[in-house]
């Protein structure tokens, strides 16, 4: 068997083996990235590290490996190589810096950095105050944010009788809840690409039909699509590696529970908004930990999400919830969903006194009759008043109004 193919055969059979059998494979980087499936959804634990130790662990094959006494391999001769026999010295890297990178490249590149170059300059900009939207884009997409935006803000409602659209445990990250990574071929957002159909254009009086989808190998990743509102709601919570007690495995699931339908999430969040119906999440210890992503906030907001009960936050994705008009909720200290004997499948009631102050501790009613309390973790009057006008951004639109 040929080379090529032969290595075709056993990266399926690898592949294979990974999903059938859950296994932890590893990776290391030089990125500065570590969540699960960063490079490739067959890599769960990922380890960054700086670009020569990358190729070290490359050469080595494995990363149970103690570099300070055991060999990388062995040269022509059998004898065993070490990483202190590949490592360069800082004379090595000296006379590479002294050669190849050159002074006088970055002095000119900044003298120019202003001018643009003929591409830059040749680039057709539309002469308007506003920003004209492209219709037909598939990557900048006038947002919905400020769709139901009223003059002033309006009081405060309770949150009635809403359903758990997610059930999660612990250290869910923002790349759980917003990923960055490529777009899968059968994901809520790759049936929006491929299936957009006709958009509609009045053009010099004239009304415009054109129909746009796009095929698998145009989708990009949803970090390339964070201009899209309809993309990046639609990839939230679409990490294959999420695990939604609902389901009870790792997948981009959840439950629709007034009609018992396990679906994508979006597909879900969606059949909920046409029903009326508000949505909280449940989790655990450190929910919204790793990287600060705006999307992993303003995403659940667009899937019709009210509020996250968790037993702890991380601080940034916590002001991203304010930020967008999430209530922040934590559960008294020691108790979570399960001392409490929370299923999810209830549904859950509250109302927000007139003066929220920060701290303070509001009751929760479920359809089961249980009454239990929570702190409305907001840390100071700005947190509240931002949350009160649903956000920030609907606080600054009041503002320029």
């Amino acid at each position: 068997m040929p080379s090529l193919e032969l290595n075709i055969f056993v990266s399926v059979f690898v592949w294979l083996g990974f999903f059938q059998g859950d296994l932890v494979t590893c990776g290391v980087l030089s990125g500065s990235k570590n969540f699960e499936g960063r490079l490739c959804d067959c890599v769960r634990a990922n380890y960054l590290a700086s670009p020569p130790l990358v190729v070290a662990y490359a050469i080595a094959g494995t990363v149970n490996i103690d570099f300070q006494t055991e060999p990388l391999g062995t040269d022509s001769t059998g004898k065993n190589i070490y990483l202190h026999d590949i490592w360069p010295s800082r004379e090595e890297v000296h006379q590479i810096e002294e050669e190849h990178v050159v002074l006088s490249m970055f002095k000119a590149l900044k003298e120019k950095i202003e001018m643009g170059n003929k591409r830059w300059s040749s680039l057709e900009a539309p002469d308007s105050v506003l920003f004209p939207w492209d219709l037909k884009s598939t990557y900048i997409r006038c947002p919905s944010f400020f769709d139901k935006l009223t003059k002033e803000p309006v009081a405060l409602q309770p949150i009635e009788n809403a359903h758990v659209l997610l059930y999660l445990g612990d250290s869910v990250t923002t790349d759980h809840i917003s990923p960055a990574g490529s777009i899968a071929r059968s994901s809520a957002a790759a049936k929006y690409l491929t299936n957009r159909g006709y958009v509609y254009m009045v053009i010099a009086c004239f009304l415009v039909i054109d129909k746009v989808s796009l095929t698998p190998r145009e989708f990009n990743s949803y970090g390339a699509r964070r201009g899209n509102d309809a993309v990046m709601t639609r990839g939230t919570f679409a990490n294959i590696k999420l695990f939604n007690k609902f389901i009870g495995k790792p997948a981009p699931k959840t439950v629709h529970f007034p009609s018992g339908q396990t679906l994508d999430v979006f597909e879900a969040a969606e059949l909920y908004q046409k029903e009326g119906i508000p949505l909280i999440i449940l989790a655990g210890k450190k929910y919204g930990s790793g990287n600060s992503r705006d999307w992993a906030a303003k995403g659940p907001y667009l899937l019709g999400v009210k509020a996250v009960l968790a037993e702890s936050y991380e601080k940034i994705h916590k002001d991203h919830l304010i930020g967008i008009g999430i209530a922040p909720l934590q559960f008294l200290p020691g108790e979570n969903a399960d001392s409490l004997g929370l299923s999810g499948r209830e549904t859950f009631s509250l109302t927000f006194p007139e003066e929220l102050s920060p701290g303070v501790t509001l009751n929760i009613k479920t359809s089961t009759g249980k009454v239990f309390s929570v702190i409305a973790s907001f840390e100071n009057d700005v947190e509240i008043t931002l949350y009160k006008h649903g956000g920030l951004l609907n606080f600054v639109a009041r503002k320029f109004s």
